[in-house]
């Protein structure tokens, strides 16, 4: 009997709903000192253990037919007490599921996630071996889970974790704030074990505890020159320059490197959405502004420009950051500048209005869509603007980082310190950056994507398209039960050593 039918008899003809909740009630009983408690958990622990035997005993004498299910209650009900819960899953020889992965199965994942572990085994043919998480919006809900962790993706984890499955936290969050949630979550012996790496601020820094030199590697730090005097130039700009609603409504994450605009107000409200929209506005203006200085415009190209607009436009009128006392007192340093800073915003808009409709629907609904095409940047600029990122989350941030540090290249990063020469990755996430991820992971058959049902649209349509791993807010565990039971429905080698190629 093949898998698919050992696996549909598992479900048909056994009381797994009661066995799983049994297991999850043993994986999930807190640490109390009370007696009754102990006896209580300790008679659950018996009639799982008989449960989980009903089902070897079935399975390993093959006392069963698919039409003949009373045969299955009518094995000997003894308690192994021999038995580990965090049974290792096997198959046999000829590829079956053996006697202790039914009843392993049975206890870790409903009817849905047996097969869809068993589809995912049978087309990719790989083991999961390494997790790549992003955490706000996906492993925590702030709508579904208080913004905490629930303790049943955290027993996950760290189950997944103890088979010797590396974890990679990625996020665009900076570095202290996902250490202290990791080591509170997740505990500290488990985050400096040397299998879990951080990629924060979205890939431009890699943060991987007990690895020596490689503990900590500042991505940023090996871009070129240029690149990060544009960044230091904005960064010193951004909030002394913008419009006072901005400045007594919004703040700056503390980054490393990267420039995240986050709302004072509660993230999602509808006055962090108006806050946030016309600060991407002026980061996009402000940006465009300095990239059009560091290429050195000369006042005959600015105009030249000015003379040849496609459209009526009046320049004067873009806003720079900067009011007409900066200008007169000598802050900007002349006219012409201040003219090119304008000219910047306009490309800038086109630019990266072209290139995310969600920042063009911005753009239009404040009345400041870019009045050219984008083809009309010059090439100088339009170099500069490909190698930067302007990310917009709606309610929540607007941000500019470098398109040559993002979370995929942080990943990779993470691989090589963790000595991952193969990888096939589940990555979980929500937004574009994570979406950045999963398709350089499909592009390389380098991991499986699965994502929360609100996660961005392009998300959903990737995940959906790809192996439609899509999970309702705050229960990330219910990917990870699948996970589980694939990492050990592929009899070909183990995800340790697929780690090492």
């Amino acid at each position: 009997m093949d898998r698919y039918d050992r696996i549909y008899n598992l479900y048909e003809n056994f009381s797994t709903d009661t066995l799983r909740d049994r297991q999850n009630f043993i994986d999930l009983f807190p640490p109390v000192d009370s007696r009754v408690a102990l006896e209580y958990w300790e008679d659950a622990h018996d009639e799982l253990q008989a449960q989980k035997h009903e089902i070897r005993d079935a399975f390993s004498n093959e006392q069963y037919t698919e039409t003949d299910s009373e045969d299955f209650y009518e094995h000997d009900t003894s308690v192994d007490q021999t038995s580990d819960s965090r049974t290792s899953l096997e198959t046999t020889e000829d590829g079956t599921l053996a006697p202790e992965t039914m009843a392993a199965i049975a206890s870790r994942a409903t009817r849905e996630q047996a097969f869809t572990a068993l589809d995912l085994s049978m087309k990719y043919q790989r083991k999961v071996n390494a997790l790549v998480l992003d955490v706000d919006e996906t492993l925590r809900s702030a709508g579904g889970t208080d913004n905490e962790i629930p303790r049943e993706t955290l027993h996950h984890l760290t189950e997944i974790h103890e088979n010797d499955i590396p974890i990679i936290i990625c996020t665009g969050q900076t570095l202290e704030n996902v250490k202290g949630f990791a080591i509170q979550g997740l505990g500290s012996e488990l985050v400096h074990s040397g299998d879990i790496s951080i990629v924060y601020e979205a890939g431009t820094g890699v943060f991987t505890p007990g690895h020596g030199s490689d503990t900590k590697r500042l991505l940023y730090a090996e871009l070129d020159s240029e690149i990060q005097s544009i960044f230091t130039h904005v960064r010193s700009q951004v909030l002394p320059e913008a419009p006072e609603k901005i400045q007594q409504s919004a703040h700056l994450q503390g980054n490393e490197f990267n420039i995240t605009l986050k709302p004072n107000h509660e993230t999602g409200s509808d006055a962090a959405e108006t806050v946030i929209d016309d600060g991407l506005c002026y980061l996009i203006d402000l940006l465009g502004g300095v990239v059009t200085e560091a290429v050195d415009i000369d006042d005959e190209t600015v105009a030249s420009i000015q003379d040849n607009m496609t459209a009526d436009v009046d320049i004067s009128s873009v806003s720079d950051g900067a009011s007409d006392d900066d200008v007169d007192s000598g802050t900007r340093t002349t006219q012409t500048e201040t003219e090119a800073d304008n000219i910047g915003a306009l490309w800038a808009r086109a630019y990266y209005a072209s290139a995310d409709p969600e920042i063009a629907t911005v753009l239009e609904e404040a009345d400041v869509a870019p009045p050219m095409d984008s083809d009309s940047i010059p090439t100088p600029v339009r170099t500069r603007f490909d190698r930067i990122d302007v990310a917009y989350y709606h309610a929540d941030a607007a941000e500019i980082g470098s398109l040559d540090l993002d979370k995929p290249t942080g990943v990779q990063a993470a691989f090589d310190v963790l000595g991952i020469s193969d990888p096939f990755a589940l990555i979980m996430g929500d937004s574009k950056s994570d979406l950045r991820i999963m398709e350089w992971a499909q592009t390389h058959d380098a991991g499986i994507a699965a994502a929360p049902r609100h996660a961005s649209t392009r998300v959903l349509e990737h995940v959906r398209t790809t192996d439609d791993l899509v999970f309702e807010p705050g229960d990330a565990a219910s990917i990870l039960r699948t996970i589980s039971v694939l990492n050990h429905l592929d009899p070909t080698k183990p995800a340790s050593e697929q780690r090492h190629g």
